[in-house]
């Protein structure tokens, strides 16, 4: 039994629970991608007209899927992670098949989630609460990002070297370790840089990621206590980190209200990473060598905006 959009939308809670996406999100989804896939179809197909064949152009077997089952496919890939055999078996295709599918289309949504990226800037207010604030999250900017990492194990790299920068001690295997950062108005991903291995500090991602440089002057980030001393390295001293407990004293009782206030301004990226770690290609061993690991999480985090933005723009609007 061949796996198919038409018979996949019949089921509304099968089709979100294999593609993490409402069938109106994928159309919007399809409609904003679909023509790239077609362009990058046509550019193969322009590609190998350059070559010596012994067919002429257009021979072969056509494509068996649809533009818009391809992205199926894809999306099916990232939110569910089954082997390529088994991909290939429900979508009624070969194992190669399915690789070259992969590769054409996972480019494609890493930009359409790059695009759904905007870091916040002028002309933006916040929804800062008129309640009074702890000390802490008073000195906090209406406009901010909030930055945390995870880590996904991958597999073990046969060069010792290698093995040895991605080897874990926080998580005790190899893994590769990727930063987010969101918007504290809308929990939307604003930002994924390339992702480095795992061993490597949070404060240290953030340094090379430049996001710090990107950022407006005006625009704060909030992080965890892996990034005392981001402060020093904002343009303008807006990095802002939970209070450490003094040493070898007991922690003040202001700084349990201020910390326990921080915590909640900053479970907004806790519930995003959530989201996207959902899509099991981000949760899994990674299968495939670390490669195009970066793409697979900007593709994500457009999938979790895209969620975001329908359906708390529903409740908005209801």
């Amino acid at each position: 039994m061949i796996l198919s959009e038409g018979r996949l939308r019949e089921k509304p809670a099968v089709f979100r629970a294999m593609t993490g996406l409402d069938r109106e999100e994928f159309d919007a989804l399809a409609q904003d991608v679909v023509p790239s896939i077609a362009a990058a179809v046509t550019a193969e197909q322009d590609r190998r007209r350059g070559r010596q064949r012994h067919r002429s152009a257009g021979g072969g077997h056509p494509f068996s899927l649809s533009f818009r089952e391809q992205l199926l496919l894809v999306v099916v890939w990232l939110r569910v992670y089954p082997t390529s055999p088994v991909l290939g078996f429900l979508f009624g295709i070969s194992h190669p098949t399915v690789l070259r599918t992969i590769a054409r289309v996972l480019p494609i949504l890493e930009q359409a989630g790059r695009d759904t990226m905007r870091l916040p800037g002028h002309g933006k207010r916040g929804r800062r609460s008129q309640r009074a604030l702890p000390d802490l999250l008073a000195a906090i900017p209406e406009l901010a990002v909030i930055v945390d990492t995870f880590e996904q194990r991958v597999q073990r790299p046969r060069d010792q070297e290698a093995a040895d920068r991605h080897s874990s001690g926080k998580k005790q295997q190899h893994t590769l370790k990727s930063q987010v950062a969101i918007d504290t108005d809308s929990g939307k991903v604003v930002d994924v840089p390339d992702s480095v291995c795992g061993p490597t500090s949070d404060l240290r991602v953030l340094q090379a990621s430049g996001l710090l440089d990107r950022l407006d002057p005006d625009v704060g980030v909030l992080g965890d206590l892996a990034y005392v001393g981001m402060a020093a390295l904002h343009p303008t001293g807006l990095g802002f980190t939970p209070r450490r407990k003094p040493r070898e004293h007991p922690r003040p009782p202001e700084d349990v209200v201020d910390n326990t206030a921080f915590a909640a301004a900053r479970i907004g990226v806790e519930h995003t990473i959530g989201r996207m770690r959902r899509y099991q290609a981000l949760a899994q061993l990674d299968r495939h060598h670390r490669q195009a690991h970066t793409a697979r999480v900007r593709a994500v985090a457009g999938l979790v905006n895209r969620q975001l933005d329908h359906r708390f723009g529903a409740l908005i609007c209801a």
